[in-house]
């Protein structure tokens, strides 16, 4: 025998005597990701802030502002910018506001509402669908998001499938994911905040629906 059969009659013999393999059939039923072990809101937190974004837990609408004015205090902000008539009304007597389009470019920070936050990525999902529009969430350095816990969902899916039913499938033109601040590492793999959006994300977590 040739050392050319040889060689090919031992691969064929360890061919043959190789035991068969078998492979569970995966579980299709089975959930994607892990639930949560706390609440919807404390998972929210802590996925949000993983990723430089900033959660405060107000009980109701009026702390929230409140806590708006004290941040516009610290900060020393002039130039915020609101055009949701639900959070304008509350924001009136405590907050000054602009919704003069004249002063859009000067603006600071935007306030906005939103549609829904995902828990198990951190993300608030924003639409065109409300006053506040498209833009409201780019052009300013920090963005503000008032909303409160029914709001809360656990897995984006989940937000697609509740933004679908809310707006009887007539969904918004623009549907925006927003997790923590915009960020970009492309240039020399250097991480530069507020390349593509703002700076700074905040969210005001109200207990309370309003």
């Amino acid at each position: 025998m040739s050392s050319r059969e040889n060689i090919l009659n031992r691969l064929k013999q360890g061919r043959e005597s190789r035991p068969a393999v078998t492979l569970e059939k995966p579980d299709f039923e089975a959930p994607i990701y892990h639930e949560p072990k706390g609440s919807l809101a404390d998972w929210f937190q802590e996925n949000l802030e993983l990723v430089a974004g900033k959660v405060y837990r107000p009980k109701n609408l009026a702390e929230a502002v409140e806590m708006v004015a004290s941040f516009k205090k610290e900060e020393n902000w002039t130039n915020i910018f609101c055009t949701d008539p639900l959070l304008q009304k509350a924001l009136t007597g405590s907050v000054d506001y602009q919704q003069n389009d004249e002063e859009f470019l000067n603006l600071q920070v935007g306030i906005t509402p939103c549609e829904f936050l995902v828990a198990h990525l951190g993300s608030v999902m924003i639409s065109a669908g409300g006053a506040s529009g498209r833009r409201l969430h780019v052009f300013p350095e920090t963005h503000i998001v008032i909303a409160h816990q029914r709001q809360l969902v656990k897995f984006l899916d989940d937000a697609m499938e509740a933004i679908q039913a809310k707006y009887h499938g007539n969904i918004p033109s623009s549907i925006t994911n927003i997790t923590g601040p915009s960020r970009t590492a492309d240039i020399e793999k250097t991480l530069v905040m507020g390349m593509h959006g703002p700076k700074k994300l905040i969210v005001l977590l109200c207990d309370e629906p309003f």
